[in-house]
């Protein structure tokens, strides 16, 4: 694929690993504020397992490039975020290898040959935005990270993930920022015992957050194709330190024992919460 011609602010850093296209081009105006700044509107990121990233919206030239890199063994890359922004993660295969990606599935078990990448974005909003993937309401952020994994995604199948500002001058959801107390003593390197959470398939997204937060694991989204309501937890992948078993799934088949009640987990990995579509 060829990358086409971008404005300088979204060509920077498209060299990587993984072509980004601007499916609009960058000229097109944000809405202004009564101060005369643009204000934040909306900004759209659509790409798939083998990345093929395109980003759209009214607000697409507020986002720049943070590069892409190796996921070793699973393992988060620890992007810089400016305190005035939010960082869009997007984990995905390289896409050196396309042939491959057009003949079978990616699974979300890391191939021998190969490791996922995660490609960053920075977007320059200090302001409450909306997330929503393939068209289910995710949470609101501000300041924040936010990382989405497409590596389990078919040939072909898009995951689309959007952030909207607030719509009619409304400031947003005023949520204060989820504690974080509990987290800063720990080494984000250091394998730590936990109690697995009590989520069932079906919950809605904030809850499974609130309990997910409590574990302090990074936390990637998903989406499958499943049974349950739409938008609701299909499953979740929880990060074990053992090389013999990378992963818990919560809730579990009822086939599959789970291990003794407080596992130890791998927090340098990020916990996967998989989305029904």
């Amino acid at each position: 694929m060829h990358l086409m011609h971008m404005h300088p602010i979204c060509a920077a850093g498209a060299g990587a690993l993984t072509t980004v296209l601007l499916a609009t081009g960058c000229d097109g105006a944000s809405a202004e504020s009564a101060s005369g700044e643009k204000a934040f509107s909306a900004v759209g990121f659509t790409f798939g397992a083998r990345g093929d990233i395109a980003i759209h919206g009214a607000s697409r030239a507020a986002v720049t490039p943070a590069g892409t890199h190796p996921v070793t063994a699973g393992r988060a890359y620890r992007f810089a975020r400016p305190g005035d922004r939010l960082l869009v993660v997007l984990r995905h295969w390289p896409e050196s290898r396309t042939k491959r990606a057009s003949l079978e599935r990616p699974t979300r078990q890391l191939p021998p040959e190969e490791q996922p990448v995660e490609t960053g974005f920075l977007v320059d909003t200090a302001s409450w935005v909306r997330a929503g993937l393939d068209g289910h309401h995710l949470q609101w952020l501000r300041r924040d990270t936010i990382r989405v994994d497409a590596t389990g995604n078919a040939p072909g199948d898009l995951t689309r993930l959007t952030l909207s500002g607030p719509h009619g001058g409304g400031p947003g959801q005023r949520v204060p920022p989820p504690t974080t107390h509990a987290c800063t003593h720990l080494d984000p390197d250091t394998p730590r015992r936990a109690t697995l959470p009590d989520i069932e398939r079906g919950t809605d997204v904030t809850s499974a957050l609130t309990r997910l937060r409590a574990l302090c694991l990074n936390i990637q989204y998903a989406t499958t194709p499943g049974t349950a309501h739409p938008g609701t937890v299909h499953q979740i992948l929880l990060p074990l330190a053992d090389r013999h078993t990378p992963s818990i799934a919560i809730p579990t088949d009822h086939t599959t024992p789970l291990p003794n009640a407080q596992p130890l987990l791998d927090p340098s990995r990020p916990a996967t919460l998989i989305l029904t579509r």
